[in-house]
């Protein structure tokens, strides 16, 4: 190989080793917790750092789903410079294994884009059965029960149960167990259709802070039989 090609050769690997890169890199892209119970809200914090040389611009940020949101402080990162996407995940009635996604959009050719993954394993924190009552149309109107468990390592000593309408009545009482109640719930009549939903609060001492559980109560509407179909008669011959 003549020597000026090897010159060519040597200036043009220079140059390819030092074009600036960008990298951003993250600590976990997968965060995992077991909120309280009670919880209003689960709180992740995702952090990375733009390990290259050139800057990088994080163009978007959106979530999988409308109880969760996501908080980034700026857009651009500096090299060398740290920062995290916060996520927080709305509890609300959900328990069991809650697993959603959080992608970040940057203009990092070699990564232009991370799905960041958070589960959270909420403990239910009060268990109704049945959420709903009811009784047909003109039924004996005796009373139903609701009964509600409190979850596991939930401590919970007086519930409070209150109804939309006063056609239905509601008396809580102990049940077999400790965290355990009886929600006794009685219609006026059944002679009418009726709908109700039970606002149910634990004692503050539960933890639950302001949650409020609903059922429903009802009297299902009185169904009408079928017309009786008009007799036909057989055509002369």
């Amino acid at each position: 190989m003549h020597l000026p090609t090897k010159v060519l050769l040597g200036a043009a690997f220079l140059c390819v080793s030092t074009v600036a890169q960008a990298e951003l890199t993250w600590e976990k892209i997968e965060l995992e917790q077991s909120p309280p119970p009670g919880a209003e809200s689960a709180v992740f914090a995702f952090q990375y750092q733009n390990k290259g040389d050139k800057p990088i611009h994080i163009s978007n940020v959106r979530t999988s789903c409308g109880c969760t949101t996501a908080a980034l402080k700026k857009n651009d990162v500096a090299p060398g410079e740290k920062g995290e996407i916060v996520a927080t995940l709305k509890i609300g009635d959900h328990s069991g294994l809650q697993q959603k996604t959080v992608t970040v959009d940057t203009d990092d050719t070699a990564h232009p884009q991370t799905i960041l993954t958070l589960k959270a394993t909420v403990t239910q924190f009060l268990e109704l059965q049945p959420a709903l009552v009811y009784w047909q149309a003109n039924e004996d109107p005796k009373p139903k029960t609701i009964v509600a468990k409190a979850g596991k390592g939930v401590t919970m000593k007086s519930l409070e149960v209150t109804s939309s309408a006063p056609e239905f009545t509601t008396k809580v009482e102990p049940g077999s167990t400790a965290g355990e109640f009886k929600i006794n719930v009685t219609p006026r009549d059944t002679a009418h259709q009726l709908n109700a939903n039970l606002s149910i609060k634990p004692d503050s001492a539960a933890g639950a802070g302001t949650k409020v559980f609903t059922a429903t109560a009802r009297v299902m509407p009185l169904v009408m039989p079928p017309p009786t179909p008009a007799p036909t008669t057989a055509p002369k011959a």
